[in-house]
């Protein structure tokens, strides 16, 4: 692939991340196959555990912000001096060679867009849901599939709504989809499932559903936020 003018900032949105977090960043480093990766930016909500030193010490910068996702995003995202913006859970595995993938998209005319998911699971449903990441329609997204953006694009569209304290990802998406064609790359990025396992899997995926379907029919940031927080995190 020809050299690009075009140069990656990743964004990690982290809070209390040191049990796989270390992990992760070597897995991203090892994936990373060009010179235009920019910078990988570990944006910390305030973890109480040893998750900065971790980043630190996998080569990430670390800055610090209020927490929620939304407004760790964000910041990152000012902070960021790359012309593309690369927004990865730390929960999340990326294909190897995502940055010459993402620059080759963005080389065709693609201003945003995102992978296809696989969990780190072999559970039936689980592996159902996954395969639905390959439909190019809002409601299989989801911020687990990773999301590439053109900075010109993130601030032209005001970025993540910091009003979200979770769903932030797919309102954000939601947006983009109105306002540019959206590309779903063909290669997978590989999540945990950690939160099925813990909390139990038909738990789980019927309130994020729920969540959907409340979102479809209107309801605000705050609403989604005490369905979540009743349904799933008690």
């Amino acid at each position: 692939m020809k050299q690009s003018n075009q140069k990656i900032s990743i964004l990690i949105p982290v809070l209390n991340e040191e049990e796989g977090l270390g992990n992760m960043l070597k897995h991203l480093n090892s994936s990373i196959t060009s010179s235009e990766v920019e910078e990988i930016i570990c944006i910390d909500g305030g973890s109480t555990d040893k998750t900065v030193s971790i980043a630190i010490s996998c080569g990430a910068t670390v800055i610090a912000s209020e927490r929620g996702r939304a407004k760790q995003m964000n910041t990152g995202a000012r902070h960021a001096t790359g012309s593309i913006l690369y927004f990865l859970h730390a929960d999340t595995l990326p294909p190897k060679g995502f940055d010459k993938i993402i620059l080759d998209a963005v080389e065709k005319g693609s201003q945003s867009g995102c992978f296809r998911m696989k969990f780190d699971s072999e559970n039936p449903i689980l592996r159902f849901f996954a395969w639905l990441t390959r439909i190019n329609h809002t409601l299989c997204r989801g911020g687990d599939q990773s999301l590439f953006i053109e900075k010109e694009l993130f601030e032209s569209t005001k970025g993540f709504d910091e009003d979200y304290f979770i769903y932030e990802d797919t309102e954000f998406i939601q947006r983009l989809y109105t306002q540019t064609e959206f590309k779903i790359l063909p290669d997978y990025v590989i999540t945990s499932a950690r939160k099925y396992r813990d909390k139990g899997w038909f738990k789980v995926q019927f309130h994020f559903g729920m969540i959907h379907l409340k979102n479809y029919f209107g309801a605000g940031p705050e609403e989604l936020y005490r369905y979540y927080r009743k349904n799933i995190l008690t």
